[in-house]
């Protein structure tokens, strides 16, 4: 989750007005050349993804879990992250995940597996091959 060198790669930060968000913040983005862009006052909408995506990490992992430390909640939001892009269907994309071809189809008929993610708290399901 550390930016590192990466930061430079972006153009652009679109963040909310929470007062957390200080000048020095911006600053630090401002130096590397990333224009800090801030949403409009009251328009909870003008973030909608971050917003949706912080509301189903928390309701799906880390409401469910006693995270320990910075290094466990980055361990299980890596965790997720990967679950959420490579195999939680998506409504919008008629239940395939983001990293998956719409293209694909799943035989109906083989014994189906289970996997656990994040030590139980989600299940992934998978035809045996």
């Amino acid at each position: 989750m550390d930016l590192g060198h990466r930061a430079t790669s972006f153009r652009f930060l679109i963040r909310d007005r929470d007062i957390k968000f200080t000048a020095v913040f911006d600053e630090v983005f401002t130096s590397l050349g990333v224009t800090v862009m801030k949403t409009p006052p009251r328009t909870p909408r003008a973030n909608c993804y971050a917003e949706r995506w912080i509301r189903t990490v928390r309701a799906e992992c880390t409401d469910r879990m006693l995270i320990y430390d910075e290094r466990h909640l980055r361990s299980v939001l890596n965790e997720y992250a990967e679950h959420y892009n490579a195999h939680r269907p998506h409504q919008s994309r008629r239940q395939h995940p983001p990293d998956q071809d719409e293209h694909i189809v799943v035989p109906l008929e083989g014994r189906i597996r289970r996997r656990k993610v994040l030590s139980g708290a989600i299940d992934e399901y998978h035809r045996a091959a």
